[in-house]
């Protein structure tokens, strides 16, 4: 029996939208990840990007469990001396790029690498419930149905 491998001929990809209202916000990272990465599909090969493409709406609606909203801290510093500086991810999702919280928790699931960054450029996420991408005609993909743990409305 030889092993499949998918060639870039063979790919196909569709389109997916994802509605981030009260949906955990590591699960559902946890699910685009492998969507777009493709390991979801039979044809799954490790170097291939044959990952589908999706759409998160609401991003500023998604839940986290717990004190997280509270105590969880990004760090990033300036370069300067003394130049660390910190914000919760409750600052960040009411603040003015909400949707980064959705981008940044899947991004950490990805792969480092090119092959990491051309997956990551499958995912559009948007704060609102509008989305440039109607022409693409995605299927509607509902998250927090497939697991009770997946929605909190807490």
């Amino acid at each position: 029996m030889k092993t499949y491998s998918a060639k870039p001929a063979e790919i196909e990809s569709k389109w997916y939208v994802v509605d981030a209202e009260d949906v955990v916000l590591g699960r559902l990272a946890a699910e685009i990840a492998k969507i777009i990465r493709g390991k979801h599909k039979t044809t799954y090969t490790p170097h291939m990007d044959c990952g589908d493409n999706i759409i998160v709406i609401n991003a500023e609606k998604v839940k986290l469990t717990g004190n997280k909203l509270r105590d969880k801290r990004f760090f990033w510093h300036t370069g300067h001396p003394g130049g660390i500086k910190d914000r919760t991810i409750g600052q960040i999702l009411t603040g003015r790029f909400p949707e980064r919280v959705v981008a940044k928790a899947v991004e950490r699931m990805v792969p480092r690498g090119p092959l990491g960054r051309d997956q990551m450029r499958r995912l559009r996420v948007y704060k609102g419930t509008e989305h440039p991408h109607e022409a693409q005609q995605p299927q509607s993909l509902d998250l927090g149905a497939r697991n009770p743990k997946n929605r909190r409305s807490v």
